[in-house]
């Protein structure tokens, strides 16, 4: 098992991709924390991911953009298992808007969640990290870390902004064992992104089906959707990737979508 022992945290479990991860590494012998904030949600995961074992997993109730939300969910995982080794930063919404209609309001949100919330998450994990000499911070990006598309600006500049992040925790942590990673997922069919297909039918003036077939597919080498699974074996790799070698990169999933 590639993460036997392994305390971990993901955040955004409750459900989608970050569920999906954590049920990779709990079927690799991780202990892993579901932190998410629909506590009952996350409480329920965990209970179905420690049935079927052979890892472990809890719940934790979080707000990733309070610092005091994740620094006693951190406290609260380190006085149970002892220490982190891997946090994967997940947590995400979406909104879409052009531009001059984008709320403020709204703007402030998104970077928050996504920005705001690896940085806090980070910030309170690497100390224990430090501690022992190791640990592997896994930031979840998008395909829009790379690029740009229409309504997503808000998203488009948090997603970016996760590789700077990165980047400078590789800096920062490598001497002391930590690595750090971006994962870039394509479309992946999960609950945001089906609440995404008829806000942009809506503001292109297009079919839902047009919005699957062309905008998020149309790109693709074979006009699928990224899976969830395909996205936990990534994080699964950078995980338990046994050196520095890959620290600082990222890594694209999105069935040839965007390349680089």
């Amino acid at each position: 098992m590639q993460l036997k022992d392994k305390i971990c945290i993901v955040t955004g479990a409750a459900s989608g991709i970050g569920l999906g991860i954590a049920r990779r590494y709990v079927a690799e012998g991780a202990k892993v924390a579901l932190a998410d904030l629909n506590g009952a949600a996350a409480t329920a995961a965990a209970a179905e991911l420690t049935a079927i074992g052979p890892g472990e997993a809890i719940a934790l109730t979080m707000d990733v953009t309070s610092e005091d939300a994740v620094n006693a969910g951190v406290a609260a995982v380190v006085a149970k298992w002892g220490t982190v080794d891997v946090l994967v930063s997940n947590a995400g919404v979406q909104i879409v808007n052009p531009v001059e209609n984008f709320a403020y309001a709204d703007w402030k949100k998104m970077l928050a969640i996504h920005l705001d919330g690896a940085f806090l998450t980070s910030k309170a994990c690497l100390p224990h990290m430090y501690a022992q000499g190791s640990g592997s911070i896994i930031l979840m990006g998008s395909v829009h870390s790379k690029l740009a598309s229409p309504l997503k600006s808000a998203y488009v500049t948090a997603k970016h902004g996760l590789l700077g992040l990165s980047r400078a925790i590789a800096r920062e942590g490598g001497a002391r064992g930590i690595r750090s990673n971006v994962v870039c997922p394509g479309f992946v069919r999960t609950p945001l992104v089906d609440r995404q297909i008829p806000e942009q039918a809506r503001e292109l003036g297009i079919s839902e089906d047009e919005v699957i077939k062309k905008v998020m597919l149309g790109q693709t080498v074979d006009g699928e959707f990224t899976t969830i699974e395909d996205i936990a074996e990534v994080a699964l790799f950078f995980a338990a990737f046994p050196t520095n070698a890959l620290t600082g990169q990222s890594l694209i999933a999105s069935h040839g979508w965007f390349m680089e």
